[in-house]
């Protein structure tokens, strides 16, 4: 006859009774590891073979399957990178990029524009006016040879959004800005300095997340000063594009530390549109609609 503590109507003793096998499990439970242990101590295959099994699900690995990730060796994509708008860029062309904001920026949109200028080079901020329309900017960034312009939009005096547009013929990126977070403001921070950073542009994988890391890499100088140690990371996982900025901190010849110097926010991109910024008239290549979130393992970057 089977027995179930919960048919046990004292309460306290029920409780009891929960707790004793709550402890004896777990005492299994570890002298179970304690054995496994030893045995992969004395045959390191075991160890192997449980981790080649063990493989933890994630939503890296059981996202949708999706025809416009991009291999490796995808040579007809490689042949579309060498001609597209950035290839200018790859094979030498140094960047001069143009930030500005919506007129009458407030405090926390200038402050964070001023930490951006700090972490791309060749980065020059212009404070907007109120009569300067962006399509004028656009002609104005293009008669003085920028590469690129980057348009920090806020809401309510925060900064909300950013507008990334690649001169002269585009694309144009628009992303959704959330999390920011100051270097002042991160516990143990470093200091910036005035060193080219390395770039490292993880899990783009697809046709479109791929020209959305071209338009991150054409920001940043293609050469890096190792000397300054540091390296600008965005990070894509599920759609949202993390950005943090560290420096290396070498502790001794086997040790290296990540110290964050800041500042720290997320992108989320809203649209990618063809040429230059025109919202009404223009070729969209991709946008955001909520109809397309039809799974947590569906990805579009």
């Amino acid at each position: 006859m089977s027995f179930s503590v919960s048919e046990i109507k004292n309460k306290a003793k029920r409780g009891e009774i929960y707790e004793k096998l709550r402890i004896a499990k777990g005492k299994a439970k570890r002298q179970r590891r304690q054995e496994f242990k030893k045995e992969e101590q004395d045959n390191p295959e075991l160890r192997e073979a449980r981790l080649r099994e063990n493989v933890p699900k994630t939503q890296e690995n059981t996202r949708e399957f999706d025809e416009a990730v991009v291999n490796d060796a995808d040579e007809e994509v490689a042949q579309d990178e060498e001609e597209d708008e950035f290839a200018s860029y790859f094979n030498g062309q140094a960047p001069k990029v143009l930030i500005t904001t919506t007129p009458n920026a407030g405090k926390k949109t200038t402050s964070f524009v001023k930490e951006l200028v700090s972490v791309v080079p060749n980065l020059e901020y212009i404070k907007r006016g109120k009569k300067f329309a962006l399509q004028q900017i656009i002609e104005f960034c293009k008669g003085r040879e920028y590469t690129d312009l980057v348009v920090v939009t806020e809401d309510h005096k925060e900064p909300t959004h950013v507008t990334l547009i690649h001169l002269p013929e585009g694309p144009t990126a628009h992303f959704r800005l959330t999390r920011i977070k100051g270097g002042k403001e991160i516990s143990g921070h470093g200091r910036a300095t005035s060193h080219h950073p390395e770039l490292i542009l993880n899990q783009f994988s697809t046709r479109l997340g791929h020209t959305v890391g071209r338009m991150f890499a054409s920001l940043f100088p293609q050469v890096p000063e190792f000397q300054g140690r540091q390296v600008v990371t965005f990070h894509n996982q599920r759609d949202f594009i993390f950005f943090r900025r560290h420096r290396y901190v070498f502790k001794n010849s086997k040790r290296v530390d990540l110290q964050e110097i800041g500042p720290r926010f997320t992108l989320r991109l809203r649209w990618l549109q063809k040429g230059l910024y025109d919202p009404a008239n223009g070729e969209y290549e991709w946008s955001y609609k909520a109809d397309l979130e039809t799974s947590r393992r569906r990805v579009f970057l």
